[in-house]
């Protein structure tokens, strides 16, 4: 990938940037083609066809297929060449989560082990563990999984009662508790566990499955995502040897949270995968099913709801390639073979754990849009397990709870973002400042330049918006605001949005330049994906500000809202049919990576 001006994590609300700085799958070189080609065959020819046999969790059908991905180096992508793994860069690890999504519940088996399961030891431990577990799992001979939640920890993850005592000849630690909802808890060998050393120092382990006073519970009977292992993990005295103790006693919040990033950012990536899926699967079978004697995929509503699918799918991946390239980008800076490269690794992608926070919220619930829309599309099929889209409707509720709920997410948006502002590492400030000034001048006319750019006059006001609200609300309650999650939850919707609208825009300016035609098909979306997201954007403003001010200034305020929130919106009617036409002649999703 060629290197490109590094964009600084939540720079984005205060900056403009160009349309050439963003990373576009119009981007992917030939070898990340490739590397996705191949893990589309291997989704399509190996796991695919075996998804009933999965989803009854078929004895050792996962994990000889987590093998079999093994030996392509599908699983070691983001594990070293120096320990047997095939070391890609992160966009190509990134495709490969997207296209095995194809695989239902066997992308979440495989994420879980590539993704939260490795990392921590891959970016966290030291040579010698690295040199004892990284080659057996970059094979998939033995498979990982992440242990941190418990019964009365989930989203507050530092509460967690599971501890860690030094034996009396500091030769081992011994591990007492237990462990909730832990994906590949049934199957994996190897467990990444987080205790308090003490009952207070929180603190990560290399924990092995066979060892003596490891156990595991039932599997749970889940409403989706069946054919993964959910249990509880249990330990009874387990001696963990000391060199098992991931990074440093009373460190283990930067293992757990670090890795999260990724985590979330790969969570987004696989629920884009899924969506091209579900789209996939409604368009076919609109094109088949007849209705008064007339495909029902003429029928004007329909074509609403695969133009709207659509338009969301695109604003995601646009989104999440965004975020991908800032990633490698950031990475490019890291010495790969430096002894704590695996730290710095992890410290480049938390430079952007604002944009992996959004991508797993919008991500998320992008697809649940999707599959209920899919559901639709289907009538009553839609309701048979007979057809994919039933359970892929069940698989995407998960999403929304993993990896930190949405509500968490919504909480460390903004969060984030003002404590990167008192730091000096953004200077939001000056541009709250700035705004300030601005609020008393006259409203400019609307641009009115041809495609793409009245656009850009309405990301230019949503970004005045965001400040303007988030500014007032920082003034008002200052250290409080962390008590007013109401206000937050709409703050970080603006922030959201803003950064969808100018992906997605961004991204069509670009491919324009290129493709005229093309990038016409992705304004179109961009304009669709306005118009749906532009009035709630206000009433997040609007329900902020009123709980933030009162009397003339909350009059001000709403008047300044009132101001920018001026947007023509298109024909819509002919924009959807439009976009559908294009969506039917591909029959899926119009962009491919091919």
């Amino acid at each position: 990938m060629a290197k490109k001006e590094l964009i600084k994590g939540g720079a984005y609300l205060i900056e403009k940037i160009d349309p050439e700085q963003v990373f576009t799958p119009e981007d992917f070189t030939d070898e990340q083609k490739m590397i996705y080609k191949m893990a589309k065959d291997f989704a399509e020819g190996e796991v695919a066809p075996k998804i009933e046999e999965l989803e009854k969790q078929e004895e050792g059908l996962a994990k000889s297929l987590v093998q079999k991905a093994g030996e392509l180096g599908l699983v070691g992508a983001d594990v070293p060449e120096a320990y047997e793994g095939t070391e890609t860069d992160k966009v190509s690890s990134f495709l490969i989560a997207e296209v095995f999504s194809k695989g239902g519940s066997f992308a979440l088996t495989y994420g879980a082990h590539t993704g939260i399961g490795t990392l921590p030891i891959i970016y966290f431990g030291n040579e010698d563990q690295k040199k004892r577990y990284l080659p057996a799992l970059a094979s998939g001979e033995k498979m990982a999984a992440y242990a941190l939640t418990e019964p009365g920890a989930g989203s507050d993850a530092m509460n967690i009662k599971t501890k860690a005592q030094l034996s009396d000849d500091g030769n081992h630690y011994i591990l007492n508790g237990s462990k909730q909802w832990i994906t590949n808890g049934g199957w994996a060998d190897v467990y990444v566990v987080f205790a308090k050393v003490d009952g207070e120092k929180f603190s990560a382990f290399i924990v092995e499955r066979d060892w003596e006073g490891v156990s595991t519970g039932e599997e749970e009977e889940k409403m989706g995502i069946k054919g993964s292992s959910t249990r509880t993990i249990n330990f009874d005295d387990v001696k963990v040897p000391k060199e098992n103790l991931l990074f440093h006693e009373g460190k283990g919040h930067i293992v757990a949270f670090n890795v999260l990033n990724i985590g979330r950012f790969k969570l987004g990536v696989g629920c884009l995968g899924s969506a091209k899926e579900a789209l996939r699967e409604s368009v076919n079978y609109s094109m088949e099913r007849e209705q008064f004697k007339t495909p029902i995929c003429k029928f004007p509503m329909i074509m609403e709801k695969i133009a709207k699918m659509t338009s969301r799918i695109y604003a995601s991946e646009s989104m999440l390639y965004r975020i991908a390239g800032d990633i490698e980008a950031n990475l490019e800076n890291v010495d790969k073979n430096a002894e704590d490269a695996g730290k710095e690794i992890s410290k480049a992608i938390e430079e952007y754990a604002i944009e992996c926070s959004i991508a797993k919220t919008d991500a998320s619930e992008m697809l649940d849009f999707v599959v209920d829309e899919g559901v639709q599309v289907h009538g009553g099929y839609g309701f048979s397990s007979e057809y994919p889209i039933e359970r892929m409707y069940r698989d995407s509720r998960i999403n929304k709870i993993f990896e930190g709920t949405n509500e968490v997410n919504r909480m460390i948006i903004p969060a984030t973002i003002m404590r990167k502002a008192q730091k000096g590492e953004l200077p939001l400030m000056g541009a709250a400042q700035k705004l300030r000034k601005e609020l008393a001048l006259p409203m400019e006319a609307p641009e009115s330049n041809e495609f793409p750019y009245p656009e850009i006059k309405l990301l230019e006001n949503a970004k005045k918006i965001c400040m303007m609200v988030s500014g007032a609300a920082v003034e008002k309650f200052g250290e409080k605001l962390r008590d007013q999650q109401e206000i937050l939850s709409r703050i970080a919707n603006l922030m959201i949005e803003v950064y969808m609208i100018e992906s997605s825009l961004l991204r069509a300016i670009k491919s324009g330049k290129k493709d005229k035609e093309k990038g016409q098909l992705m304004a179109g979306m961009t304009q669709l994906y306005i118009n749906d997201k532009w009035p709630l954007f206000i009433a997040n403003a609007k329900e902020a500000l009123k709980a933030t001010e009162e009397g003339d200034n909350l009059a001000t305020m709403l008047a300044a809202l009132k101001k920018y929130s001026y947007y023509e919106e298109e024909n819509i009617v002919k924009l959807q049919r439009g976009i559908a036409k294009g969506v039917y002649e591909a029959k899926g999703y119009p962009f491919s990576y091919q």
